[in-house]
């Protein structure tokens, strides 16, 4: 009988103890990719059946957030658990933007490689030096929205990452998988210059006439998608957000196979999944800025044996969390780390409480666009100080050159969504908003009698949270 009740008992112990070594770990990064575009964050549009798996499974979290809008500078806290005001990636890092991080600090790969993992990268990379985010092994080596690249070719990438999962190795690995999806397509103008000007033509976010291996189309009609409010619902802007569908459809596919590749080679229940994107939808008042449709995004996690799924979790944590989350399951002591972030891992299987605030703090996109912002988010208002307010906010030139932008400028829209395309480019020194009566954040409250105590309240918080994190900005308080 006691024989009988062990052998019942064995699959049971063996999926114990895998659990409790340490686990493999998949981040999945993807590019300018919002909540907007994920059927397990409400919209019942877009075919995203992988993740919406992976969240059926997992956990997904309601207030996620990136901590600056632009590509480098937000992998860089991704991957150091550092500001970007601290880490020295201020901006851009590829061509003449230049910027890098610090070469003092230690970064996430670095830190698990140290602690027993085998470290590996696949897609997208765009941050420096590659000696402080130094992987193991490169899977491929990555570039800027470059279309030569495998970052557009997800179901690729993720065969590609069989030489990391199915490995005879018993350390466990962490494997970045990146892709350059859905961010927009760049092309090239005759004299060799970088362009993303398709007008009249909606920008094909990567989308190609000849495909991609292992990838079946989906394809969406403009007139069915979802214009989320932020942006000008005209033709232009369907035919754009029908192509970012497409694209966000093809990196889930890749996802989906990957998750396959793990579960075939019995990986899946000892491998904490996330996927996040590095910030909001490649349109003007997402990317690049700080408000909701920028900053706010997805996150979805799916740790080793858990138990309950489809849950919900309305903590707000930040992409400086992420570090820290990920070295707490890798049980790498981060007691003599200076991360701004903590681990959330408590909140995937259950609640978290005081998670209340986030800051955010962006500085650079491209070296001429100097337009640095430092903002605190609570349950109910967002402040934000725009320390260049003076100068007109600078768009990026995905943005700027963008069919829906140049197609309100010609038709001459008074509006562009909810705002006045002169409030998105002229901002005032301090904006507040409240986002319970106010999710548009359009009315600024800043110079309201009735919110002058919560107004002196936040900027307080603000300027301690620019003194913890030796912000190199915040004598602009004084000095701008």
């Amino acid at each position: 009988m006691k024989r009988l009740l062990y052998i019942l008992a064995f699959p049971t112990i063996l999926s114990v103890l895998a659990v409790a070594k340490s686990p493999n770990i998949v981040l999945i990064v993807s590019d300018d990719h919002g909540t907007d575009a994920l059927g397990c964050y409400g919209n019942p549009v877009i075919k995203t059946p992988a993740l919406d798996t992976l969240a059926a499974d997992g956990t997904i979290f309601t207030d996620a957030n990136c901590t600056t809008a632009s590509c480098s500078p937000s992998r860089s806290v991704i991957l150091s658990g550092l500001h970007n005001h601290s880490n020295g990636m201020y901006g851009l890092q590829h061509t003449f933007h230049h910027y890098q991080s610090f070469d003092d600090i230690e970064s996430l790969p670095v830190a698990l490689s140290n602690n027993g993992y085998r470290t590996a990268r696949i897609g997208k990379f765009h941050i420096a030096p590659e000696p402080v985010y130094k992987f193991d092994y490169v899977l491929s080596a990555g570039a800027a929205n470059d279309p030569k690249t495998i970052g557009r070719s997800p179901y690729e990438m993720a065969e590609q990452s069989r030489t990391i999962i199915e490995s005879d190795d018993e350390r466990p690995f962490f494997l970045f998988y990146a892709t350059d999806d859905p961010h927009r397509s760049n092309a090239f103008t005759p004299d060799g210059l970088p362009t993303f000007d398709t007008y009249p033509e909606p920008n094909d976010f990567g989308n190609r006439s000849e495909g991609y291996p292992g990838i079946h189309p989906v394809r969406y009609d403009p007139k069915n998608v979802i214009v989320p409010s932020f942006l000008p619902d005209t033709p232009a802007c369907r035919s754009e957000i029908a192509q970012y569908y497409q694209s966000v459809s093809r990196l889930d596919e890749g996802i989906g196979h990957l998750i396959d590749i793990l579960k075939a080679s019995n990986n899946y229940d000892n491998t904490l999944i996330l996927y996040i994107s590095d910030n909001g939808i490649a349109f003007a008042g997402a990317k690049t800025t700080l408000y909701e449709p920028g900053m706010r995004l997805p996150l979805i996690v799916r740790e080793p044996g858990q138990k309950r799924g489809n849950r919900k979790q309305d903590a707000m944590i930040s992409w400086v969390d992420l570090a820290p989350t990920i070295l707490d399951y890798a049980g790498v002591d981060v007691s003599n780390k200076s991360l701004h972030g903590r681990s959330f891992r408590k909140g995937i299987s259950g609640n978290l409480k005081n998670w209340d605030r986030v800051y955010a703090s962006h500085t650079n996109h491209e070296a001429t666009m100097y337009y640095p912002m430092r903002v605190l988010k609570n349950r109910q208002y967002k402040l934000i100080f725009n320390i260049a307010h003076g100068l007109e906010f600078p768009l990026a030139k995905d943005l700027l050159q963008s069919p829906t932008w140049v197609s309100m400028q010609k038709n001459g829209l008074k509006l562009y969504g909810k705002r006045t395309p002169e409030a998105l480019l002229h901002r005032p020194r301090i904006e507040l908003y409240d986002l319970q009566s106010d999710p548009h954040e359009v009315v600024n409250l800043s110079k309201d009698p009735r919110y002058a105590s919560i107004r002196v309240s936040m900027i307080a918080q603000l300027k301690a949270f620019q003194a913890d994190t030796q912000d190199p900005w915040a004598i602009k308080w004084e000095r701008e």
